[in-house]
């Protein structure tokens, strides 16, 4: 039986990584809207939570991404950040890089159970491990020394293939031997296949990421971040995420800019301690201090100034000036969506900090009846408890 009490530090933790959740689910309605005033028009003072429809994007520049999506349903930022979870707690809330890359092309690639947009950086990544495995099959068949028809070649790279997908190292040889050998009983071709799976294992790459430094370089980091709280590790495997879906140096920068930051908070750090030291990682660290600068929230002011797309050194600015002037979750979630743009992309660092500081329900922290609404809650929250508790 699994002991689920937590302690106070664990649920505080808790509450901080639903916040990402909610705060994207609320977002997404209007999320890729760019137009701040339309999205006034459309939503007046209460912008969370709308179904998404083509409709809100008339007469305001956009691009709506999420048709056949519902209210309460999370972006495939939300769906990515599932993804690190999933294999978090498939390996004792230890980051595996090859199960990491095997869980994220098993939900995003063909057959996969996304079903929703796919980004730039997701659909680089799963090019490239398609080519990671082909250039390791090319480079194991030119060191097999057995004669094998062409045949034989083509058979043996189907057998291996499912488990240099989920197995490595010693892991391989007796399960790749038995299932050669259900086909064939000769031992040289069974060596040449536990050849061929050990020579694939062993070119198989950690990087392999899309060159592209955008938000979905940050946006999966809170689950990693809780697991690696306080450890000196944490800027290590936190680059290694990020390789995996953005091999690229401007991206790993920002990440270690946003886990920095949400590493002090989740320790319990005041916001100002966690921006400070989140800003001395940053690449523009001065754009973050303007950005903190002012007495008043403008979030879409803060958009006009910093850019409101997807791309890191426009989002991280703005989401410091959120983070510095809301005074609670809510306040700080509407005013990422009223700044337009990529609003799903920055709640995954403005929901997790605020939850990490104001908590869930009272006047500051995340309503109880925004969390009602995201889809499929009680199973998203048994996660996070399993997580935070492992």
């Amino acid at each position: 039986m699994i002991d689920t009490t937590l302690t106070d530090r664990e649920s505080y933790v808790v509450a901080a990584l639903t916040g990402g959740w909610v705060a994207d689910a609320a977002s997404l309605g209007l999320h890729w809207l760019y137009d701040s005033q339309r999205i006034c028009e459309v939503a007046g003072q209460s912008p969370e939570f709308l179904p998404p429809k083509a409709d809100y994007f008339t007469g305001g520049f956009g691009y709506f991404a999420h048709d056949g999506k519902q209210s309460g349903d999370v972006s495939h930022y939300g769906a990515a950040t599932g993804v690190l979870t999933g294999s978090l707690l498939a390996n004792e809330g230890k980051l595996d890089i090859r199960d990491y890359q095997r869980c994220f092309r098993a939900f995003f690639g063909p057959g996969g159970d996304w079903r929703g947009y796919i980004d730039n950086p997701t659909r680089g990544t799963l090019n490239n491990l398609d080519t990671i495995e082909q250039n390791a099959i090319e480079k194991a068949q030119l060191t097999t020394t057995a004669k094998l028809t062409d045949r034989q070649k083509r058979v043996l790279v189907q057998k291996v293939l499912p488990y240099t997908r989920r197995l490595r190292g010693d892991q391989l040889a007796d399960p790749v031997r038995k299932a050669i050998s259900l086909t064939y009983q000769e031992p040289e071709i069974q060596e040449a296949g536990v050849h061929l799976a050990a020579t694939i294992d062993h070119h198989l790459l950690p990087e392999s990421g899309a060159d592209d430094m955008q938000l979905p370089a940050v946006s999966k980091l809170a689950p990693l971040v809780a697991c690696y709280c306080g450890s000196e590790r944490l800027m290590e495997v936190a680059e290694a995420a990020v390789r995996v879906t953005n091999h690229n140096d401007e991206a790993v920068a920002w990440a270690r800019c946003a886990a920095r930051l949400l590493d002090y908070l989740f320790r319990g750090e005041p916001l100002s301690a966690a921006l400070d030291a989140a800003t001395r990682e940053a690449p523009d660290p001065q754009h973050l201090n303007n950005a903190r600068s002012g007495s008043a929230l403008d979030a879409p002011g803060a958009g006009d100034t910093y850019g409101r797309t997807c791309y890191l050194h426009e989002a991280m600015p703005v989401i410091f000036h959120i983070l510095n002037h809301a005074h609670g979750f809510t306040e700080a979630v509407r005013a990422n969506i009223r700044c337009g743009g990529d609003s799903c992309g920055r709640a995954w660092i403005i929901g997790p900090a605020m939850a990490a500081i104001y908590g869930v329900g009272g006047e500051r922290g995340i309503p109880l009846s925004w969390l009602a609404r995201v889809t499929d809650a009680p199973d998203i929250l048994m996660d996070i408890e399993r997580l935070v508790k492992g």
